[in-house]
This record gives C-alpha cells, sequence and structure tokens, in this order.
C-alpha cells in the first residue's frame, strides 16, 4: 500500500476502528452517551406517569434533528458524485492552488470514493437512527396508562432510543472525520493530524469534557432522590 493510498483510507480506517474501540472503553469509564442512557431511562420512567403531548414534542424534535443531517448527507453523496463528472476540472483547479505535491487522477479518484463511502455510511447511520426513534415514538405511545408499567417494558423502550442515538452519534463521527479527507487536497500528511485531532476531540467530549461532569452530577443527583424515595 502506497503512502498516499493510505493517507486517503486512514480517516475511514479511524472511524471504524473509533466505533470499536470506544465501546470497549466505556466498559472501564462511563461515557457522555452511557451516562446519557441513564437519564433517557428517567425520561421513559416518568412518561410511562403522565398522558400529555410532552413526550411526542420532545421525540418530535429529536427526529427532525436527525432528519435534517440525513438529508444533507444525502446532498454531499449527490455533490461528490457530481465531482467524479468534473475530474480534469478539479484537477486542474488542484494543479492552480501550487500545494507543492503531485495529484494523479486515480490518487483523487480513489480519494472520491473514500469521501463517498463516508458519506454513504453516514447517510444510513442517520437513516437507522431516523427508524429507531420512529420505533421509540410507536413504543412510547403504545404505553397503558391504566397499568403500572414494568421495569422490563421501560428497559426495552430505553434501549430502543439509545439504539437511535448510537446510530446517530455514528452519523455525525462520519462527517467529524469526513473533515480529514478534505485535509488531504491540502497535504498528504495533514489527513493523519487531523484525524489525531478529531480522535483527541471526541475523546475529550465523551470522557472528559464539562457535559460530561454535568451529566454525570445530575445523574448522581437523580440516583440519590430515587434511594430517598425507596427508603
Amino acid at each position: 500500500m502506497t503512502f498516499a493510498l493510505l493517507t486517503t483510507v486512514f480517516p475511514l480506517l479511524c472511524y471504524v476502528a473509533y466505533n470499536i474501540i470506544v465501546p470497549q472503553v466505556e466498559k472501564l469509564r462511563p461515557s457522555l452517551s452511557v451516562i446519557m442512557n441513564m437519564q433517557r431511562r428517567r425520561w421513559v420512567a416518568n412518561a410511562t406517569l403522565r398522558e400529555s403531548p410532552f413526550d411526542a414534542i420532545l421525540s418530535g424534535n429529536i427526529m427532525g434533528s436527525v432528519s435534517f443531517l440525513a438529508s444533507t448527507a444525502v446532498l454531499l453523496i449527490l455533490a461528490v458524485f457530481a465531482v467524479f463528472g468534473q475530474v480534469p476540472a478539479l484537477m486542474a483547479t488542484l494543479d492552480s492552488l501550487a500545494l507543492e505535491r503531485v495529484y494523479t487522477t486515480l490518487d483523487v479518484q480513489l480519494h472520491l470514493v473514500v469521501m463517498l463511502t463516508m458519506f454513504v455510511l453516514a447517510f444510513f447511520a442517520f437513516t437507522l437512527s431516523l427508524r429507531q426513534f420512529n420505533h421509540f415514538c410507536i413504543m412510547l405511545g403504545a404505553i397503558d396508562h391504566s397499568t403500572v408499567t414494568t421495569d422490563e417494558e421501560i428497559d426495552a423502550i430505553t434501549r430502543m432510543n439509545a439504539l437511535g442515538a448510537k446510530n446517530f452519534n455514528s452519523g455525525i463521527r462520519a462527517y467529524y472525520f469526513s473533515v480529514a479527507n478534505v485535509a488531504w487536497f491540502i497535504s498528504e500528511w495533514l489527513p493523519i493530524a487531523a484525524c489525531l485531532a478529531t480522535v483527541l476531540i471526541l475523546a475529550h467530549r465523551e470522557f472528559f469534557s464539562s457535559s460530561h461532569r454535568t451529566a454525570a452530577s445530575a445523574a448522581i443527583i437523580a440516583a440519590r432522590r430515587q434511594n430517598e424515595k425507596k427508603l
């Protein structure tokens, strides 16, 4: 594998590796996503106690955000396809930028294929997330408020919401690592640096950010309140 090809596929490899490694790290240290799953269970548990459009409004807002990003992924896919038809013009533009590197048509085409793959993965992640949030809405609406909802049913509905959030995060990560794909046009080394920076930023947000600390504090307060109710 040539260095140019390695730097081309490096963002895609980092994206796949990140999605595989992070769940393993979460077994040792809960991430922001894991902590928010606790809040999702609280949401479902509280939703079983009320009959109002409030939960439907919240779910609709979430699905609207996912739908917007899925539509954006479609536009990006179409844009990359359009670039395939303008490779000669793209080559001329890159040469005119005088970036002190030589591009071959094959290198550019392979890089466009990688970019297309990233956006397709993002599209599938967002659409799967949208479908799972839709299932969540159905399960939430099917709750029988005339009886006590069991913990097993609450856990099942929560897992569906968590699956939607997991795929939503996967789509967002595909966007983040796509930035490194764009950096390839500037320098062969820049995608590697951009990927490493992206990994550090995502890891900080998931495990060490102020949002993580705030969500953890809220989860602890909620757990204490729940224990006080039991006592």
